[in-house]
């Protein structure tokens, strides 16, 4: 994934308003889990959302990168933070509120690897508890035909320019991200492939009823959707 990139990835999605997600994403908990006091971020990335919740929650937090990691505790030192891939995720422990956001769920590729996923990300929902699940592009919504993708970062010591062409095969989205990166080094050009599986409305639906729990919202969220489903008590 971003094994080429990490040290980047915060000058990478620096247009990401994480402020703005944590203030829909609060509204959505006080409306199903009004007392919730711990969460569990699953595929935490850098850890910018721990940061932005941790004063109300007992919170940790998940990643399959061990660089993400890193960048994650230094950032939010004294936290529990797991090295772990989702699909076989087991802490021992049960969480008011377990999350899973951008679009990290279609990493898992194929519709065995979300049925696991989902189970393992249940099993850590306390009764009475909250699962928010932010999904990757459907097979019906992901258009790649046409599409070039690319994205700047024009910092006073960093620039980078990020051009793909995406394309789908069998049922996955594959991603050829191409960058050119300069810093006062010299300049890089790297590649990294991203496959992330495409997942239709009704396979989330049923993993998450099979995984025991019940979908109470399907919110817009930031343009790709959420799920939200709850732990009978």
């Amino acid at each position: 994934m971003f094994n080429k990139t990490a040290r980047f990835y915060d000058a990478l999605y620096s247009w990401k308003d994480y402020r703005g997600e944590i203030e829909k994403l609060l509204a959505i908990i006080d409306r199903h889990v009004p007392k919730a006091g711990s969460l569990l971020d699953v595929a935490c990335g850098t850890g910018k959302h721990l940061e932005l919740l941790r004063d109300r929650f007992d919170v940790e937090g998940v990643d399959l990168d061990p660089e993400l990691l890193d960048i994650a505790r230094a950032r939010n030192r004294g936290l529990s933070l797991h090295l772990a891939d989702m699909r076989e995720l087991d802490l021992g422990r049960t969480f008011d509120v377990v999350m899973c956001l951008f679009s990290s769920i279609g990493y898992v590729g194929t519709k065995t690897g979300l049925e696991r996923a989902t189970a393992a990300l249940a099993a850590h929902v306390a009764p009475g508890g909250v699962l928010l699940i932010e999904p990757w592009f459907s097979p019906q919504t992901f258009q790649p035909e046409g599409h070039i993708g690319w994205l700047a970062v024009d910092e006073p010591d960093l620039k980078i320019v990020r051009a793909d062409l995406p394309r789908e095969e069998d049922g996955v989205s594959i991603i050829d991200f191409h960058y050119l990166i300069a810093t006062h080094d010299g300049i890089d050009y790297v590649t990294e492939r991203h496959e992330l599986g495409l997942f239709t409305p009704q396979q989330h639906r049923a993993a998450i009823t099979a995984a025991g729990l019940e979908l109470r919202e399907e919110d817009e969220f930031m343009g790709r959707g959420l799920y939200v489903a709850t732990r009978p008590r």
